[in-house]
C-alpha cells in the first residue's frame, strides 16, 4: 500500500522591512485622504474602504485601473501582485524598486491608485459581530 504525499509546507509571509514600512508612512503623509489601518498584519492604505496600496513582505502594491495597470508593467521590474504563487489579483501590480525609491514618480502613481480605487463602490460597513440577519416570512 503506498502512502499518502505529505502536505505541503505553507510558506510564512516575511514581515515588510522596517525602512520599506517608513517610506510607506511618509507617502501616506502626502495624501491626506488616505486611511491608514493594517492587512494580514501589513500597512494598507485605503479610501472608501477600498484598499489603493499597501505593503506585502517586502512588495509595495498599487490598485490601478487597466490603462494605469498595463503602463507600470512595462516598466522593468513591475509584476502582477501575487501573495499566493499562481494566485494573482488582478488588479494590483508589485511596484517597482526604482519607483518605490523616487519619492515623486512613486507619488504620482499613489495618486493613480488612489482615483482608482476612490471610483469604486464604496465598501458597505460591516455588521457587527454575532449580527443575525432577520427572515422575512
Amino acid at each position: 500500500m503506498t502512502k499518502p504525499p505529505k502536505p505541503t509546507p505553507v510558506q510564512q509571509w516575511q514581515p515588510a522591512p522596517p525602512d520599506l514600512v517608513a517610506r510607506f508612512k511618509d507617502a501616506l503623509a502626502r495624501i491626506p485622504e488616505a486611511e491608514s489601518k493594517k492587512m494580514f498584519g501589513y500597512p494598507a492604505a485605503l479610501v472608501n474602504g477600498n484598499l489603493f496600496a499597501g505593503l506585502h513582505q517586502g512588495n509595495w502594491i498599487l490598485r490601478l485601473s487597466d490603462i494605469d495597470r498595463a503602463r507600470l508593467l512595462k516598466v522593468d521590474g513591475a509584476s502582477l501582485f501575487q501573495p499566493m504563487p499562481g494566485r494573482p489579483m488582478r488588479e494590483y501590480v508589485v511596484v517597482p524598486p526604482p519607483i518605490v525609491e523616487s519619492p515623486d514618480q512613486l507619488h504620482d502613481w499613489m495618486l493613480r491608485a488612489l482615483a482608482y480605487a476612490g471610483g469604486v463602490a464604496p465598501k458597505p460597513p460591516k455588521r457587527p459581530a454575532g449580527a443575525r440577519t432577520r427572515r422575512r416570512g
